[in-house]
């Protein structure tokens, strides 16, 4: 077989997930080649995500080198993928799930309780769990890799940065977190802690049978179709605070998700429970979408727009 093409972004973080990914390839026989890429999200870092569009912000460029046929897949923080993929591209393959929880990192003591407290984070959901939690923190916007934010807060811009375990623990900060957010209040974003293997159509199938057997969870890929069926039905994006997390006990998927308007005043929450992952996440959808959250999501989108 040929050399395995493997798209990725230039920050440590994307590095380390495309390296995780080839090492996996190579331990089974197969010979890679990383080609790096700049996305849209890397380049604008002065701008919020949710001022530049959620839509294939850290995707799209990736995505263009593989329907031209430059690398055989792209290599992704589950998370930020678009709910729904332009045609002729899809998710070949999900690596097992790191820890899902968001954590707090910074050099001094974090108390939550303190009135005074500022954390930095890019994300629209966390910002509006903390103004529903806990309304006396303030936020301010940081956005760059891993080393830049916390070269900002080190500037002064905050006291600490929220972020996902997983990409602290990818780059080793581990000795930084300073609070585990619990997932009763802040259940984390659709995808968060995997890694994503996208590819399009046209690649060589013995390319993507071999991919796929080697680099898939299934046990994550079943979680993670449930949450992806429920942002596809909002049509959610980097941009809308919605949120999901599935778990498997047997061959039951249970979903925990919902809603939170941007100000954190109302936060909409279902639990439900099925064997099958998309019909799963469709029906958690309903629900919110039932509950209210369609008045939320298009308030949203008004103040975003």
């Amino acid at each position: 077989m040929e050399t395995i093409r493997i798209g990725t972004r230039q920050s440590k973080l994307a590095l380390w997930q495309a390296k995780y990914v080839a090492k996996k390839l190579n331990a089974a026989g197969y010979q890679t080649e990383l080609v790096l890429k700049e996305t849209k999200g890397d380049k604008v870092l002065d701008v919020s995500i949710a001022k530049i569009g959620s839509k294939g912000v850290f995707t799209e460029e990736l995505e263009e080198q593989l329907a031209n046929g430059q690398v055989d897949i792209a290599v992704h923080s589950a998370k930020d993928m678009q709910s729904r993929l332009p045609n002729g591209f899809e998710i070949i393959a999900f690596t097992e799930r790191e820890k899902i929880n968001d954590v707090i990192v910074s050099d001094e003591s974090i108390d939550l309780n303190n009135p005074d407290l500022v954390l930095g984070t890019s994300s629209t959901r966390r910002v509006a769990l903390f103004k529903h939690f806990y309304p006396h923190v303030k936020t301010v916007d940081v956005r760059g890799n891993l080393q830049t934010r916390i070269g900002k807060m080190r500037d002064g811009l905050c006291h600490g940065l929220v972020l996902a375990y997983a990409g602290v623990h990818r780059m080793g900060y581990n000795e930084m977190i300073r609070h585990e957010l619990n997932t009763a209040e802040f259940i984390p974003a659709v995808g968060q802690g995997s890694v994503a293997i996208e590819s399009h159509i046209n690649i060589d199938s013995e390319k993507r049978n071999a991919i796929r057997s080697v680099i898939n969870d299934p046990i994550t890929e079943k979680r993670l179709l449930a949450e992806r069926a429920y942002l596809a039905e909002l049509e959610g994006g980097c941009s809308i605070p919605v949120f999901a997390l599935a778990t498997l006990e047997n061959d039951t998927l249970n979903i925990e998700g919902g809603i939170i308007s941007l100000d954190g005043q109302t936060r909409i929450v279902h639990r439900l429970s099925d064997t099958d992952p998309v019909a799963l996440g469709q029906q958690l959808a309903k629900a919110v979408l039932d509950a209210g959250g369609d008045k939320v999501l298009a308030e949203i989108r008004n103040q975003l727009s």
